[in-house]
Parts: structure tokens; C-alpha cells; sequence
């Protein structure tokens, strides 16, 4: 026994001293590189031209808490590289891929700007389209933002205007015998109309109609602008579409025609000698490390991109980086909040809400972290609706694009039952409960009268506690309110009409803002502290091994299938059924 004790000693120790040795060579690996790193700089040419490819949907922000390698970009890491850009003497340009993500209105207004903000510091943006695909407008829009727009030979120009399709499972749930009852708060809250109804409802239509009216307004007239054209003009040739190449030229919606290498050799050229392309990717990675140790006045600038839900998004490496998790969202804006040196916090909002609980708990510490005397300041990325207005609603200036889809101040709540589904399939359920209200939530048995009636109740609370806060944050009158409240979504500029928003414009009106109410003088440079932090190496791995949520879950198989756009709708719409709980969420939102 003594013998044995003495071995797994021997055996423990040399285990032991095995992990201290590779911790010890980790450090010193990442010492090394951080000494060769500062003798080497960033790595990126003396002389070149940025290459953003935007022909991929992108997400408004990203919530990965540990940045290794080259991340997909998402639109803030593009708005802010091209500002660090702007002050890089190696940077003479960009050379910019577009034509089929089929960006909304909000996205291409926030990058326009921008492109923009960029040129108007002696640089250049020259755009290539293999093809604008898209009836949508948005990727048009973005292009018309460049010095130049080249486009390939006998390409599709299908830029028309703002459209969309929802779908309707009323029908499939009654062949189904499966009993659908959600209620709503109010008229246009109809992301319950796709289990409740069979068409589309008159106010739907209403105001899915406006929404889209100042969306093309909003991208023809900018579009006029951009391009020193009539806005006549420019809608007399979208009426044209679809197109070619040559028509959009002769309609002076582009101004040379030729390949992708054409158009980046025009980039290089107009460079200078010795220029290079540089992916955005990698000049955002530079960008972000050097922001770090620039001087002057700290703003908080907080990301808040995906759908709302309690607790946390998990660990590992990345996390979930496609939900706000009220947990870690609520403990970003508190660390802003005690950090001395931020004069003020900007918290980007692109959500179409969710979770109740996990809402108000966000709400709860943006107005703690104005009571501690830090001015809050909201900037809307594509969609801040529903939950995402409520986690805005007290802000001290909410900011918005035109485009901005926001509002959908409204409730939904129900459940649908699938009993009699499972039984036309020869499958019983059988369900018990001890306590009257049990099975409140199961979906294999429908509401009871009485049980309807609560959840009316319930829906009538959350809905009057929703507009009340609403008519607090904006100083409005609460029959205001409770009138363009409804579950109604507005664009941004319809917003700002209503009072639902302060100032049209992106990140940079909402910088002004922030610098205006923390006192920052206004030649002063503003740098960005951003939370929640990243995570450096050992930090990530430690989660990774030590929370079960890092666990990479991967699926494949039916890819072909369930990517064609009449599954991908059913199986979306399928997905969201309710299933009992309150949320304050805007879904069935224009595709």
C-alpha cells in the first residue's frame, strides 16, 4: 500500500509539473509574440487599398467575447475602421465588392455614411457588382455611396423597390386540428397572425405598407443625391427594372462597366505605386488593437445585436453570438456604468426583442447608469422593436436611421395545441398535474375559458406597463402613446415624427450626442472603451474547458433542402409557435 501511495505521488507530481512546464512555455510563446509584434507593427503594407467585401448578409454587431483570427465583419467594425482609416496615412482607399446580400435600408444608410465620412477626407471608394440581384434597394444604396461604380458585362440590374412576403399557417393548423390562441396588444402586433389568421390583416397591410413607402423614399432620394441626380430620375429607373448592365449605365445608375480585376487595378492604380490589396478583415484586427491605446475622453460603446433572452449566452470560445442575454448585456452596461474614466455610455441596439424579464432587467440598469450620473445614448442598427425599444425607452437621445424598423410597443402571448394534431397521427398524450393551473402552458391541452381569460389579464398588465414606461423615458403624454403604441412597427423617420425617436443618423450622430452631454469638447477625439471586454487567450480556453455551454454543437446534413426559401419560411414560422410566456418581440417582420 505504502509502495502504491509513493507511485501515485511520483505519478501526481509529474502530472502536475508536466501542466506548470506547458503553462510556463504558453506565457513565454505569448511573450515572444507580443515583443516580435511590437518590432514588426501590424504587419499591414505601407501603401494600400482596404478590399470590403459586402456580398454576404452581415450582422448589425457582433457579442463574441474573444477575438482570434479573422471574424466574418459585421457592419459596426465596418463604420469603425473606416474611421480609424481616415487617419492612416497607408490607407489610400477602398475597393468595395457588392450586389447580392441584400442589405436593408438601415444598413446601407449606416455604411453610406460611413464610405462617406471616408471620402470626405481625400480618399477614395471604388464599388464592383457582378450583378445587383436584389429587388431590394439597399445594395444599391450602399454602392451609390462610392466614387465610382463599375459593373460586369450583361449583369442583372434588378434594384426595384421594397417588397415582402409573410406567411400564414392558420389553415395547415386547422387541417392539423391544432388549436392556435394568442392573444395580442394591439391591432397591428402580427407576429400572432400567422397562426391566428389566413391573410393578411388590413392593419398589417397598413402599416407594412408605410413602412416600406419611407423606406424607398429613404433610398431614392438618397440614392438621387449620392449620384447628382433627379430623384425622377433615379425612380424612372428602378421602374425599369430588371435590367442589364447597359441600361443602368445609360440611366447613369453606374459609370463603367468591366470586371472585378478591372475595377480593382482602377483602385491600385489611383493608389499609387507599390499599393496592395488589404482585406477588411485584417485591418479591422489592426484597428481594434491600436484603438485600444489611443488617448482621450472614454465613451462606453456597448453592442447589443440578436434576439433578447434571460440569463447568460454561454461560454467557450465564442459564446452565442446571435442573442442578447440579459445577464450579460445588464453586467456590461453596470461595468460602463462604475468605470470612471467613461463620460458616457452608447449602447447600439439591433434586436427585434424577446424575453420580458430579461428586457426589463436591461432597462433596469441603463437607468442605474444614468442615476449615476452617465448620460445613455441609444444607437439603432437595422431593427430595434418590441423588447429592443424597451431596453431604449429611458435613454437620455435615441438615435436612429431612417430605415430603422422600431417601435412595435405591444404584447404577444398564447400557446398552440397540439393534442388532437398528435392523434389524427395515432399518437396519445396524457398529461397530470397537482395544482389548478399546472398545465397553464402545455401545449398538449388548449386554454380553458378561465384560463383565457388570465391570460388576457396578464396581457393587459405587461401592455399597460409597457406604454406607461414608454410615456415616462419619452416625456409623452400617455394617450400618445397608447396611440402610436398598437404593436405598430415605424421606420426610423416615421419615429422621430411620432416621438419615438430623437435624432435620425448612425453611430456618429449618436458619438455627438454622447460628447455634447458628457461636456467633451467638440474638436476633442472621442475613443471608444468597449464592453463587455474581450477575452484574451487563457481566459477563453479556461471557459471553454470549464463551462459545459462551450461545448460546439454541430449539425449537418439536408442543407440543400432546408435553405430553399418556401421550407426555410414554413420551418422559421414553425419555429417561432408560441408556446405560452409573454414576449415582447416583433416578429413576421418584412423579409
Amino acid at each position: 500500500m505504502v509502495a502504491f501511495l509513493r507511485w501515485a505521488k511520483s505519478v501526481g507530481l509529474g502530472v502536475l509539473n508536466g501542466i506548470a512546464k506547458f503553462a510556463v512555455f504558453g506565457v513565454l510563446v505569448a511573450v515572444v509574440l507580443v515583443v516580435i509584434g511590437s518590432f514588426q507593427g501590424d504587419g499591414l503594407p505601407r501603401n494600400m487599398v482596404l478590399s470590403l467585401d459586402l456580398r454576404n448578409p452581415l450582422q448589425d454587431s457582433s457579442n463574441v467575447n474573444f477575438n482570434f483570427g479573422n471574424l466574418p465583419v459585421t457592419v459596426m467594425d465596418v463604420v469603425l475602421a473606416l474611421d480609424a482609416a481616415e487617419r492612416d496615412p497607408r490607407v489610400k482607399g477602398v475597393s468595395l465588392r457588392i450586389g447580392s446580400a441584400n442589405l436593408s435600408i438601415a444598413q446601407a444608410e449606416e455604411i453610406g455614411t460611413a464610405l462617406k465620412k471616408f471620402r470626405k477626407s481625400g480618399k477614395f471608394v471604388i464599388a464592383h457588382s457582378q450583378g445587383f440581384v436584389a429587388a431590394g434597394l439597399g445594395d444599391y444604396l450602399t454602392a451609390a455611396s462610392a466614387d465610382q461604380i463599375w459593373m460586369q458585362p450583361k449583369s442583372p440590374f434588378t434594384a426595384a423597390g421594397e417588397g415582402g412576403a409573410q406567411i400564414f399557417l392558420r389553415g395547415l393548423l386547422d387541417k392539423l386540428q391544432a388549436d392556435p390562441q394568442i392573444v395580442k396588444r394591439a391591432d397591428y402586433k402580427s407576429a400572432a397572425d400567422q397562426f391566428m389568421e389566413k391573410s393578411m390583416t388590413s392593419p398589417d397591410r397598413e402599416q407594412l405598407t408605410r413602412l416600406m413607402q419611407s423606406w424607398y423614399d429613404a433610398a431614392t432620394s438618397g440614392a438621387a443625391a449620392d449620384r447628382h441626380l433627379t430623384r425622377d430620375r433615379v425612380v424612372a429607373a428602378f421602374e425599369a427594372s430588371p435590367q442589364f448592365t447597359e441600361n443602368a449605365r445609360a440611366a447613369g445608375l453606374i459609370d463603367q462597366i468591366g470586371f472585378d480585376d478591372d475595377a480593382q487595378n482602377a483602385a491600385l492604380a489611383r493608389a499609387g505605386a507599390g499599393s496592395s490589396l488589404v482585406a477588411m478583415s485584417e485591418f479591422v484586427k489592426a484597428s481594434k488593437q491600436a484603438g485600444e491605446s489611443a488617448g482621450g475622453p472614454r465613451v462606453a460603446l456597448i453592442q447589443a445585436s440578436g434576439e433578447i433572452q434571460d440569463g447568460t449566452a454561454g461560454g467557450g470560445f465564442f459564446g452565442n453570438s446571435n442573442v442578447i442575454a440579459g445577464d450579460d448585456l445588464s453586467k456590461a452596461i453596470r461595468q460602463a456604468a462604475a468605470d470612471k474614466d467613461v463620460k458616457a455610455i452608447i449602447l447600439r441596439v439591433d434586436s427585434p426583442g424577446g424575453s420580458v424579464s430579461a428586457s426589463d432587467q436591461i432597462l433596469d440598469a441603463v437607468k442605474k447608469a444614468q442615476a449615476a450620473g452617465k448620460p445613455v445614448i441609444i444607437s439603432m442598427g437595422s431593427v430595434a422593436a418590441s423588447g429592443g425599444y424597451y431596453i431604449s425607452l429611458s435613454a437620455n437621445r435615441i438615435v436612429a436611421e431612417p430605415g430603422t424598423i422600431t417601435g412595435s410597443i405591444g404584447v404577444l402571448t398564447g400557446k398552440v395545441s397540439i393534442d388532437r394534431s398528435l392523434a389524427l397521427a395515432g399518437v396519445g398524450t396524457a398529461s397530470v398535474g397537482v395544482g389548478h393551473n399546472a398545465l397553464y402552458n402545455s401545449e398538449f391541452q388548449p386554454y380553458t375559458a378561465d384560463q383565457l381569460a388570465a391570460l388576457n389579464r396578464e396581457a393587459d398588465v405587461i401592455y399597460a406597463d409597457f406604454t406607461s414606461k414608454v410615456a415616462a423615458g419619452r416625456k409623452l403624454p400617455l394617450a400618445q402613446v397608447q396611440d402610436i403604441a398598437k404593436g405598430r412597427v415605424w421606420s426610423g423617420a416615421d419615429g422621430k415624427v411620432h416621438g419615438l425617436v430623437d435624432d435620425l443618423g448612425g453611430l456618429w450622430t449618436a458619438s455627438d450626442e454622447a460628447r455634447r452631454l458628457a461636456g467633451i469638447a467638440p474638436g476633442e477625439r472621442v475613443v471608444f472603451r468597449f464592453y463587455p471586454r474581450q477575452k484574451n487567450l487563457f481566459e477563453a480556453i479556461s471557459d471553454a474547458f470549464g463551462n459545459s455551454g462551450g461545448v460546439v454543437h454541430a449539425m449537418q446534413g439536408f442543407v440543400t433542402l432546408m435553405n430553399a426559401e418556401p421550407v426555410r419560411a414554413v420551418v422559421g414560422a414553425v419555429s417561432d409557435l408560441p408556446r405560452g410566456g409573454v414576449e415582447l418581440k416583433a416578429t413576421n417582420l418584412p423579409r
